[in-house]
């Protein structure tokens, strides 16, 4: 096996910030999984991101599978998650919540891990169109009962779902398509497509979530996605205009900006 010290040398040359908590993370993998350790040096060198080569990440406190190919879940999401878990907090029943664009599925399971911690069960379901994603997002959500449904957005939710779903999570890919190139090429050369592209002002697919989002939410439900700051007011301006009340949260801490609907009582 490789020396610590060769590791660490390694991947600080690559340009890695964080080589010596890299090379801690990669030996460890290459000793509880008999990788080649050189090998998984080389690959992050070359450019994978460490969390494909670990098979997972941490994400609000918990180790989250992940899967080469499936978009890779950023600490400033989890943002989006305790907003949620507010949400449900002021809710009298236990609530019905669906993850669309769900990708490893790490933020329903988020949720249902942090309000079942305090007692509060969720009912969840989960969709994403990505074959890789959904197989990922079923070894992360089938061993708490969550079913993965594969398909655009709520197509393959089952009918039983429509007007009943309390908080929609919908981390939709919102970067404008001419930013893509700009992206770090982690993101940029590895992730799907299909999970960053926004189309050209990066609100495309929010706009599809909120024109269905009335029909499958239940009355006082809440649709929660994440947003760039600049993007947060016209995001409010399309929730309105479909008949929702919106409104903006961030996070400084966490440089994270979630926007809020919620369709009406009645």
């Amino acid at each position: 096996m490789m020396p610590t010290g060769d590791v660490v040398a390694r991947l600080r040359a690559a340009g890695c910030v964080f080589a010596e908590d890299e090379a801690r993370l990669l030996i460890a993998a290459a000793t509880e999984t008999g990788a080649d350790l050189a090998e998984l040096v080389a690959q992050r060198v070359s450019g994978t991101p460490l969390e494909y080569l670990l098979g997972w990440t941490e994400f609000h406190g918990m180790r989250v599978a992940v899967v080469p190919g499936v978009f890779v879940p950023r600490q400033r999401t989890a943002f989006l998650v305790d907003e949620a878990a507010d949400l449900a907090r002021a809710m009298p029943t236990h609530p019905i919540v669906v993850d669309i664009c769900c990708g490893s599925g790490a933020l329903g399971l988020a949720l249902a891990k942090t309000l079942a911690a305090e007692g509060r069960p969720i009912e969840l379901a989960a969709t994403d169109i990505e074959p890789t994603a959904v197989e990922c997002a079923r070894r992360n959500l089938t061993p708490i009962g969550a079913p993965v449904y594969e398909g655009d957005l709520f197509e393959p939710l089952p009918c039983e779902l429509c007007g009943r779903i309390n908080i929609l999570l919908a981390n939709t890919p919102y970067v404008p398509s001419e930013m893509i190139s700009r992206m770090p090429p982690e993101a940029r050369d590895h992730e799907p497509r299909t999970a960053l592209d926004g189309g050209p002002d990066g609100l495309d697919i929010f706009r599809r979530v909120v024109a269905a989002a009335r029909t499958w939410l239940a009355p006082g439900g809440h649709l929660l996605v994440e947003s760039t700051e600049a993007q947060a007011m016209p995001s409010i301006g399309i929730l309105t205009a479909h008949g929702f009340t919106g409104r903006s949260a961030e996070s400084d801490q966490l440089y994270s900006t979630v926007v809020i609907g919620t369709k009406p009582d009645a």
